[in-house]
C-alpha cells in the first residue's frame, strides 16, 4: 500500500492543473457539481484498472454527471436514518425549553422534562455513532459502485462488507489518512488565506482559487 502515491499521483499527470481547475469550477457549481462526484468515480475505477496515470480528462460530461448523481442519491438514502434521528432529538429537545419559557419562571425541570431532555440526547449519541459508521462504510460504496457501475451496486451490502472485511487493515488506514490529509490541508489552506487576505482583491482571488483547487484535491 503505497499511501505516499495517493498525495502525489494527480501531479504526476501532465494536464493536472486544467484537470483540477476544471474540477474546481465543476465542483462550486450546483446540480453541475453531480459531475464532479462522477469524475471521482472515474479516477477511483482507473486505480482499480491499474492504470498509472488515473486522472480521466473531462470528456463525456453526461456519464460523469449520471454517475455523479447516482452517487449521490445513494449517500442520501444512506443518510435517511440520521435525518430520521436527527429530528427526533431535536423535538424531544424543544420541548423542555417550550415548557420553561411557557412558565413565569425557570425551575428545576420536573420528570418529564428530565426524561424528554435524556432521551434527546441518547438520540444525539446515535446521530454521531451513525454518522462514524456511515463515515467508515460509504467510501466501501463508492468502490463497489466504481467496479459494477450500476446504481443496485451501491446497495449491495454483502460486497460491500466483503470489501471492508477482506483488506480491513488496508481500509482502515486509507479512511483514517483521507481524515488526517483532509484535515492538515484544510489547516494550510486556512493559513494561506489568512496570509493573503490582507492583499485587497488579488490576496481576496488567490485565497479562492486556491482554496477550490484544495477542495477537489
Amino acid at each position: 500500500m503505497d499511501i505516499g502515491k495517493a498525495f502525489t499521483f494527480p501531479f504526476e499527470d501532465e494536464d493536472w492543473l486544467t484537470k483540477l481547475f476544471l474540477g474546481a469550477i465543476v465542483s462550486a457549481v450546483p446540480i453541475l457539481n453531480f459531475a464532479w462526484g462522477g469524475y471521482t468515480v472515474d479516477i477511483l475505477k482507473n486505480v482499480i484498472d491499474g492504470n498509472s496515470r488515473p486522472m480521466p480528462d473531462w470528456s463525456d460530461f453526461g456519464d460523469k454527471f449520471i454517475k455523479g448523481f447516482f452517487i449521490w442519491a445513494a449517500g442520501f438514502i444512506y443518510s435517511l436514518p440520521a435525518i430520521l434521528i436527527a429530528c427526533l432529538p431535536l423535538g424531544l429537545l424543544i420541548i423542555p425549553i417550550s415548557s420553561e419559557i411557557s412558565t413565569e419562571s425557570v425551575s428545576t425541570p420536573d420528570a418529564w422534562t428530565s426524561a424528554f431532555t435524556g432521551v434527546g440526547l441518547i438520540f444525539l449519541c446515535l446521530l454521531v455513532l451513525y454518522l462514524l459508521a456511515f463515515s467508515f462504510y460509504y467510501p466501501a460504496v463508492y468502490i463497489r459502485f466504481a467496479q459494477k457501475g450500476t446504481f443496485g451496486s451501491c446497495f449491495e451490502i454483502g460486497e460491500i462488507i466483503k470489501i471492508v472485511s477482506k483488506n480491513s487493515s488496508k481500509y482502515i488506514t486509507a479512511w483514517l489518512v483521507a481524515i488526517v490529509g483532509g484535515i492538515v490541508v484544510g489547516i494550510l489552506v486556512m493559513i494561506v488565506s489568512i496570509v493573503l487576505s490582507p492583499i485587497f482583491c488579488i490576496g481576496w482571488l488567490l485565497s479562492w482559487v486556491i482554496s477550490a483547487l484544495a477542495s477537489v484535491y
